[in-house]
Parts: structure tokens; C-alpha cells; sequence
């Protein structure tokens, strides 16, 4: 407090810490103009000559506001990083009350909330937001730039192979590198996944594109140190100009993924400029046709297999058969990038006769009390002869039809067609369990359960993920109706994606029966069968120990 000849009446101990103050200053009855000098010095470096004028200025602004007879704030920053808001408030005998409040995290923690909004948390790059913003406003200024999108080659497969605390590894490896390549001014952002995408700005020829291309594609493919594990990995790029391969951020984004396409088709390491001229679609369409009548004929693909676990057993119950393509020259493929296709031209009728074949033929080898659920697809409902090929996989394997689960998803219920029915209870009653994949996320899942009498339920892995956000208790709800509703019709319930204790612990006490996720094992080949039994037993054992 101050009285109206400007002097210092009283003030506390925070006052005398917040800025550092000696007795001196802090002592009743200490002029205003001693204490603003004191405190000016302590704000940032200023010259003799600087910190006069700062502190003559800021006298008379205070002395000018006060004189208005209302409160008034202002910040500081001090020296030593704290961020102070200094609110004076006018008395009536001309005096004022200063306070003094150290809103140093607030501060912090809006930067955070700005930063996050503008950033990818793992890498640390540009968000996909703010890389969108960043283009809509160069496209609208009618910038010159130009958009290079990269896709890493193969990164499931080191996913799948080393789990995602590498995949994580690599894609903070990935920024690292790419940071040190491009300059300052441009943009790069992490849109998602595997996916990165630079805005360079200004004006640029062809070869300067293509050297810059190269670049960030020798860095990538640099062998990265991972924890404790070495890893190689190339990726595809696709360069886009704008405003002459589009004026809209959809417009260059569409072209730009063209390319990349394009160029994921030359092979791993690839990259490509986009033009306007070539027939990306059918040149696509073409390839992948080829490449797939290629991989059936050259036995490219394979099968992995992911354990589903008997909880009050404690043990392996299955596998579910999960196919990999691996190509000659762009590795192992995901099945997301070529089923929706192979659906679409007809060849998963023939993929999926091989992979009944193959995952009957494997499965005959294991224990008798192992199962192995196969996908289908609503295609090979349709076209085909599945029925044949179910009971020829079997004949062939010699494979009991109780040890073969076949997993269909509401799209196969969809079409409602009499056929489908036919052929599903024609199937169950070979001794083939029949079960609903993802359940709880379709329109009318629940009339699904009445138009056929399944024999298992697998609850939608997106219940399970969400389980320690702020949807929690929703999700912890959902997953034991379901169970509950489950058990009930005589159903049993498979809880997917559990990837720890606590998604285990909360779909065993929802009441599920069986899991399945990456806690226990990811995807292996039909080598490592033996070991992962062995090891899911030996988490149970491990549990138990720390429980006793």
C-alpha cells in the first residue's frame, strides 16, 4: 500500500520475494520512485540510460491512471522467468493498493494449450491442423509453394515386428532428421501415422524440387538406432506446385496423393512429381490388378497369427488368422492398403480360399484344443463357392470343423439376403462357430443378434482403447452389457485390442471371457505358434506371483 505522497505504507513477505528486495526498500515510508528503480533492474538487462527512461515512463503512466480513480492492470517479466500481474487499485486519499500476482504457470500453461493446438505431441512437428491452416492461407495470398508428401515404406511391419514403443522411436527419429534438412520458414508437419507433408515456400525449379527430394529421402533411410535395435526404413514423396496443380488445399492434397501413390508403385525409396497429364487411376488400378494376380501365382502372401486368450483358463484358445503381403520390392503390405481393392475387383474370393487353405493346413499342426477364426468377406458370400472351400480346407487339413471359427462383420448382415443366412447356418451346422466382429459400433447391431444365433461376439476394440480417457466409465458400461447381454443369449464375448493390465483388468471384471490384443502378442508368423502359447501362460504366472 501507498499513501498519496507516494511513499510506501506496508507490504509482505511476498512482496519483498516475488522481486527480491532488500530491507531497504521495503521499509516504511520507502518513496515509490526507489522501488520502481529497483525493480526495473531486476526485470531484464537494460542499459543505465534504458532502465532511467523505463522507469520515468512507467512512474507517470501510473500516476496518470491512478489519477482517473479506477483499477488498472499491467504485466511483467522479470529476469529470472517469472511472469508478475500488477493490479493498482486507487484509494480515496489519493493513495493506492498494489497487487502483485505471480502468473508464471498460467502463463505456461496457456503457451502449452497454444502449442498443442498447433503441434503433433510425439514428434513434435506441425499438426495436420496447422498444416492445413498454413497452406489455406499461402493458397489464398497466392503464394508460390510447393507441397512434397511422405509416406514411410513398411512401417507396420516394424510395428508388428518390434511393437510400438519402436515405431515410436522411429517416427521421433524421422522428425529429428527431417527438421535439420529443410529450412525454417517452410512447414513440416506430422499428418498422421507414417505420413509427413512439407510446405517449402517461395519460388523453386524443377531441380532444386528434386534435389531437395532426395535429401529427405537419404536421410530417412539412414540406419536409426532404436533401443538398443538398429532399423532401416525408406519412405515415398510426392512433390505438388501450387497454384498450378491446384488453388485448394483438397485440390493440391488430392493431386499430391496421386503422386505418392505413383511413386509408391516405382518402389520403396521412391518419388515423384505430380502431372497433370498422366492417368494416375487406371495406371493404378492396373498395377495393383497385376501385382495381385502375381502374388497369388508367386505365393507372396502369408498369414500371422494373434493369440485369443481364455481368461479363467489362463491360456491360448486360438489364433486368428491375419494376412501380409509381403511385395518383392515395396515389403510387407497392410492389408488395409489392398483387401478394400481385392474386394472391390473380385480377387478376395480367391485370396480368401488361400487363406482358409493355409490357416486350416497350419492350425491341424497345433495342440487339439487350439482354434483358428478366420475373416470373410461379404464378397465371398456373393461370389464363389465359400461353402466348397470351407469344407474342402478342412478335408484337405484334415482339420476338425470344432476347431474352426469363421468371424463375419455387420456388412455381411447388411444386405440381408436369404442366401447369407442359408449358407451361415449350413456352416454351423458343420460344427463351425460363427462369430460377429465388432460388435457395438454398427447401426442395428443389436437386431443382427436376433436374424442369426452366433456363437461368439468380439466387442470393437474402440470400447477397450478408450478405457483410461475421460469416456472411461461410458466405455467400462458398455463393455459389460454387452457381456452381460452376451451371456445371456449363450454367446461368448472376445474383448479386443487389450494392450494393458488395466484394459485387462477392466474387461475381466466387465465379464468378458476371452481377449485378444497386444498385451499378450502381436501378430507372429506361423513359426513362433509354440513360443507365444508358452508365453501368454508364463504372463498369468508372473501375475499370480506378484499377487501373492
Amino acid at each position: 500500500m501507498f499513501d498519496k505522497r507516494q511513499r510506501l505504507v506496508v507490504c509482505n513477505n511476498f512482496y519483498r520475494e516475488l522481486y527480491d528486495l532488500p530491507d531497504a526498500v521495503t521499509e516504511q515510508g520507502t518513496a515509490f520512485v526507489d522501488i520502481v528503480a529497483y525493480v526495473v533492474s531486476n526485470e531484464t538487462d537494460y542499459t543505465a540510460k534504458e532502465a532511467h527512461a523505463i522507469q520515468e515512463r512507467r512512474i507517470k503512466d501510473h500516476l496518470a491512471a491512478l489519477s482517473e480513480g479506477k483499477s488498472f492492470s499491467e504485466v511483467r517479466h522479470l529476469k529470472n522467468g517469472r511472469v508478475v500481474l500488477v493490479t493498482s487499485q486507487p484509494l480515496l486519499d489519493g493513495g493506492w493498493i498494489g497487487i502483485h500476482e505471480d502468473i508464471t504457470e498460467e502463463r505456461q500453461a496457456e503457451k502449452r494449450i497454444e502449442w498443442l493446438a498447433s503441434h503433433d505431441t510425439l514428434t513434435e512437428l506441425f499438426s495436420r491442423a496447422y498444416f492445413h491452416q498454413q497452406l489455406q492461407g499461402a493458397l489464398a495470398s497466392g503464394s508460390e509453394i510447393a507441397v512434397l508428401w511422405i509416406d514411410l515404406d513398411g512401417f507396420n511391419s516394424v510395428n508388428d515386428m518390434f511393437g510400438q514403443p519402436v515405431g515410436d522411436a522411429l517416427l521421433k527419429s524421422v522428425a529429428r532428421r527431417l527438421i535439420k534438412v529443410v529450412r525454417k520458414a517452410d512447414v513440416l508437419a506430422r499428418l498422421g501415422g507414417d505420413e509427413f507433408a512439407l510446405i517449402r515456400f517461395g519460388a523453386a525449379t524443377h531441380e532444386q524440387l528434386e534435389r531437395l527430394a532426395q535429401r529427405l529421402l537419404a536421410t530417412i533411410s539412414t540406419e536409426h538406432s532404436l533401443l538398443g535395435r538398429k532399423v532401416h526404413i525408406t519412405g515415398c514423396l510426392s512433390i505438388t506446385h501450387a497454384p498450378e496443380h491446384g488453388r485448394t488445399p483438397d485440390a493440391i492434397m488430392k493431386n499430391a496423393d496421386l503422386a505418392l501413390h505413383y511413386a509408391k508403385t516405382s518402389g520403396r525409396g521412391s518419388y515423384a512429381f505430380y502431372d497433370p497429364e498422366r492417368d494416375y487411376e487406371s495406371g493404378r488400378v492396373k498395377l495393383l490388378d497385376s501385382d495381385l494376380k502375381l502374388a497369388l501365382k508367386k505365393k507372396q502372401f502369408e498369414l500371422h497369427y494373434q493369440p485369443i486368450v481364455d481368461i479363467l483358463g489362463q491360456c491360448v484358445s486360438g489364433f486368428e488368422a491375419l494376412i501380409r503381403w509381403r511385395h518383392p520390392e515395396r515389403g510387407m503390405i497392410s492389408p488395409a492398403d489392398f483387401i478394400p481393392f481385392a474386394e472391390e475387383s473380385g480377387w478376395i474370393v480367391e485370396i480368401g480360399n488361400w487363406v482358409l487353405s493355409r490357416a486350416c493346413k497350419d492350425a491341424a499342426a497345433w495342440p487339439a484344443e487350439i482354434k483358428v477364426a478366420v475373416n470373410l468377406s461379404s464378397v465371398q458370400f456373393e461370389k464363389g463357392d465359400l461353402y466348397g472351400a470351407v469344407t474342402g480346407a478342412l478335408s484337405a487339413s484334415g482339420l476338425p470343423a470344432d476347431r474352426l471359427e469363421l468371424e463375419v462383420t455387420e456388412s455381411v448382415l447388411l444386405r440381408d439376403h436369404p442366401k447369407t443366412h442359408d449358407l451361415l447356418h449350413k456352416l454351423r451346422a458343420l460344427g463351425i462357430k460363427i462369430l460377429l466382429d465388432d460388435f457395438g459400433t454398427a447401426y442395428g447391431a443389436l437386431s443382427y443378434l436376433r436374424s442369426f444365433p452366433f456363437d461368439m461376439l468380439k466387442i470393437d476394440r474402440s470400447f477397450v482403447r478408450d478405457f483410461g480417457t475421460a469416456d472411461e466409465r461410458d466405455c467400462a458400461a458398455i463393455v459389460q452389457s454387452i457381456a452381460e447381454l452376451a451371456k445371456r443369449l449363450r454367446m461368448t464375448t472376445v474383448a479386443e485390442g487389450v494392450e494393458t493390465k488395466e484394459q485387462l483388468a477392466m474387461v475381466t471384471n466387465a465379464g468378458c471371457e476371452e481377449v485378444q490384443g497386444f498385451y499378450f502378442s502381436k501378430p507372429v508368423p506361423v513359426g513362433e505358434i509354440a513360443a507365444t502359447i508358452t508365453r501368454v501362460r508364463q504372463i498369468f504366472s508372473r501375475a499370480l506371483e506378484k499377487s501373492a
